[in-house]
């Protein structure tokens, strides 16, 4: 199993964000003693997920805002147009608007506010 694990500045926006946007299901959260949380798992239809805050003893670090990541998480679900409505409307912004791909998915491409990139995919072509 691969677990991907997004590093963020506020993983509580993120897990928040995520929540709102592609019906994620908090499944556990870890918090400071401070109550601010630290990292979080999360559950998108059968897969998993993780968010993180940025940790000093780690190197791993948050992506830029630009769209540059160099990961792209990919999300199938049917309702493509409508997951990236929503997002948008919690900060996301469209880095390729959703169209019907020679492959076969009908494929949209956001950057949630904390900088992380998705593709948003289904099937176009049923047969």
């Amino acid at each position: 199993m691969i677990i991907p694990m997004l590093v963020c500045r506020d993983a509580e926006a993120e897990l928040n964000f995520c929540v709102q946007a592609f019906g994620a299901v908090e499944l556990s959260r870890r918090t400071a003693e401070s109550g601010c949380l630290i990292h979080a798992t999360l559950m998108i239809h059968q897969s998993l997920l993780m968010v993180h805050n940025e940790s000093p003893h780690l190197s791993s670090r948050a992506p830029s805002v630009d769209g540059s990541s160099p990961v792209v998480t990919y999300l199938y679900d049917e309702n493509v147009d409508e997951i990236i409505s929503r997002a948008v409307k919690l900060g996301a912004k469209v880095l390729m608007p959703a169209e019907d791909q020679f492959w076969g998915d009908r494929v949209g491409r956001i950057m949630d506010p904390a900088g992380h990139v998705w593709n948003i995919a289904a099937r176009a072509d049923k047969s």
